[in-house]
């Protein structure tokens, strides 16, 4: 597990949610708008969307996708639970992400562009973990 205290902006995490749980079936149309983001209210996986503006739109496998305007925060939780994250608004689409991460999710946050192969390393060093092969090949 990886301690996560980031500034993001917001389209990387929305990348981040669709890598880490709907890419494969997510409608192309919807994946090229950028207001309109997947959320999961129930059981494990959950992703909450919070927006001053917020519209269901179609549910899929379990994702409802929602068109959101204005995000204020986000709340994701893996279906392991292992990975809990809250991205919150500080200005415009400019967000702090913070929270813990499993392995798998840090694949997913460097998939995204959130974070680099070498900022891992680096948080791996304060830590006093070790690389381990899965970071080695994650990039």
């Amino acid at each position: 597990m990886v301690e996560i205290n980031l500034t993001v902006h917001l389209n990387k995490v929305r990348t981040f949610l669709i890598n880490s749980t709907c890419r494969s079936f997510m409608p192309k149309s919807y994946i090229r708008n950028p207001d309109i983001f997947p959320e999961k209210e129930e059981g494990p996986g959950a992703i909450y969307i919070e927006a001053v503006d917020k519209v269901t739109l179609t549910k899929m496998y379990g994702i409802t996708f929602v068109n959101a305007k204005d995000v204020l925060g986000i709340i994701y939780v893996s279906k392991s639970g292992n990975t809990r994250l809250k991205w919150r608004q500080i200005s415009g689409k400019i967000g702090k992400l913070t929270g813990v991460a499993s392995a798998n999710s840090i694949a997913n946050l460097i998939d995204s562009g959130i974070l680099t192969k070498e900022q891992i390393e680096s948080m791996l060093t304060k830590e006093g973990g070790t690389s381990s092969p899965e970071f080695q090949q994650a990039s």
